[in-house]
């Protein structure tokens, strides 16, 4: 069973950057998707970022392409979601989570595995 622990959410002002981070362990955890959904209050989670298990692609949701970046180092069994330019509209509860195929995941908004707990982001205008 893999286990998904979130870190790096703050406070922030509009324009600045956070680096997300979620560790996974159990068993083949590195064989998964790893992805990064957010659920802003009185909305419903949406997927932001995924990434295949070799790291060889990626996809993002259109409000945030060309300000974060997904990325994972298996070795260390990390993904990471780097965000620039943060606005007001990317506070949420961001959730790491798992699936077994990336296509599905990004393609058909398959439900995933695993989740993590959810670390907060709040950016200030």
């Amino acid at each position: 069973q893999v286990q998904l622990v979130e870190s790096g959410g703050g406070l922030v002002q509009a324009g600045g950057s956070l680096r997300l981070s979620c560790v996974s362990s159990g068993r083949a955890s590195n064989m998964y998707t790893m992805a990064w959904f957010r659920q802003a209050a009185g909305k419903e989670r949406e997927v932001v970022a995924a990434i295949s298990w070799s790291g060889g692609s990626t996809w993002y949701t259109d409000s945030v392409k060309g300000r974060f970046t997904i990325s994972r180092e298996n070795a260390k069994k990390t993904a990471y979601l780097q965000m620039n330019n943060l606005k007001p509209e990317d506070t949420a509860i961001y959730y790491c989570a798992t699936h077994s195929s990336f296509s599905v995941l990004t393609t058909l908004r398959g439900t995933p595995e695993t989740w993590g707990r959810g670390t907060q982001v709040t950016v200030s205008s």
